[in-house]
Order: C-alpha cells, then structure tokens, then sequence
C-alpha cells in the first residue's frame, strides 16, 4: 500500500534526506519518496503503519500528519485557514511590537517620517535576528523562494547581515537614501519570488523569521514585503521632492 503524507519542518537537501532515512529504517516499509518543494512523503510499506509510529521516528523539528484533502463545500479550507493564521501569529506578534515601538519613540513629536524609519530599521534588526539563529539552514530555505538566492547561494548567506547593516543606517540615519534603494532592489527581488511561489500554490516555509519559527508562505509573507517596499518608496519620494 502507498500513502502519502505532509512533513513540515524540511528546509533543505540534509532534511530530505534525514527524513526519507529515518522512515525508511522502519519495519514495514518498503520505499519513501520524499518532496522537498511540497513538504511530502509518500510511502510505500507492506502493512498500514499508524501517523503517530511514522512520526515518532522522525527528529523532533519534523512533524508529519495525514495529507489534507479537499472539501467541495469549503470546509476544510475554512479550517486550513484557521490554522495557518494560527502559525502566523509570531509574525503578527513582532510586527505588531515593532510598531508600537517605533510609535512610542516619538510619542512626543509624532514624527512620522521618523517613525517610518525606526519602523525600517527595527524591522530589519529584528528579523535578521531570527535568520542569525539558524544561520546554516535559512539560506538553504530562502532559495527556495528568493529569485536570486536560486542563482547565487552566497546569497543567502550574507542576506542577514545585509539587513543588520540597512537596520543600522536606518537607525542611526546614515545614508538613507542608498538604505531606501537597496530595500526597494533586495525586497522586491523577494517579493518577486514569494508573488511567484503563491501563484504556483507551492506549499514551502517562509524564511522571514529564519528557521526557529516554522512559518507557512502566505499572503501574509507578501504583505509584510510589501509594507517595507510602499515605505521606501514613500520615504524615497519625500527625500527627493523635499
């Protein structure tokens, strides 16, 4: 018999083949073929093994559950939804606190262009943050995605410290006009990317916040993208026509 089953937590070619070794060592099983690109196992084994069997011989940072299918009625996607708004909540969490940050920074002169900057460069502080914890695995997830991650993996190695450097300017307003332009080149290459991922309904890990929070590609991926990208422009429109 053949099954077919998702598997999140995957972010490179070492944890396919992690997973496809350690569902393969069980007793019963003939065959695993996993895809990297739809987060998938398909098993071949001898005798129906339970979910809960499967997962308990993957590492802990893979879960593994029943492929979902889909209801004619919308039912089930009303629950997908549900949950994967429920994984979105860090991501809403942090920019949620960013704001209010930026906000409260200038509580006093309700400077708005001020707060759109410490916005910027808060933003790219902290989410360099989360890449920096797992700097091994986020390139591997980001090219996935990121156009030019795909054609050249150096990448995605120095991408966290390019968004240290433009939080930095950002905060400290040094040159902010070159920090406004390389964000509108880097996030709209990315945007590129997620828009195409989207599109394509592929189903892969957002590597906003690196890999210490398993975050699902979704629109709200591209909303936060382009948030930084209608800022800049802004930004880059007051500076030149000041």
């Amino acid at each position: 018999m053949i099954h077919t089953y998702k598997v999140t937590g995957m972010t490179c070619n070492g944890c396919k083949a992690s997973v496809e070794k350690a569902l393969s060592d069980l007793p019963d099983v003939d065959h695993v073929e996993v895809n990297l690109e739809n987060q998938s196992a398909t098993i071949k084994m001898t005798k129906h093994i339970e979910v809960k069997e499967l997962q308990k011989a993957l590492p802990d940072k893979y879960t593994l559950s029943e492929k979902e299918t889909k209801n004619v009625f919308g039912s089930e996607n009303s629950v997908n939804e549900k949950s994967e708004l429920k994984q979105l909540i860090p991501l809403f969490l942090i920019l949620g606190y960013i704001s209010v940050a930026s906000i409260l920074l200038h509580r006093t002169t309700w400077n708005i262009e001020s707060m759109m900057l410490d916005f910027m460069g808060l933003f790219y502080i902290v989410f360099s943050f989360f890449k920096l914890l797992d700097l091994k695995g986020f390139p591997e997830s980001f090219r996935m995605y990121d156009p030019l991650a795909k054609a050249l993996p150096a990448y995605g190695w120095v991408y966290p410290f390019i968004e240290i450097v433009l939080g930095l300017f950002f905060l400290l307003r040094f040159q902010i006009d070159i920090a406004l332009i390389v964000t509108l080149i880097i996030l709209g290459i990315t945007t590129y990317g997620v828009t195409k991922t989207l599109l394509d309904k592929k189903s892969i890990q957002c590597a906003c916040l690196g890999t210490a929070l398993k975050l699902p590609m979704t629109k709200a991926t591209f909303i936060e993208n382009a948030i930084m990208i209608v800022m800049a422009i802004v930004m880059l429109i007051r500076t030149y026509t000041a």
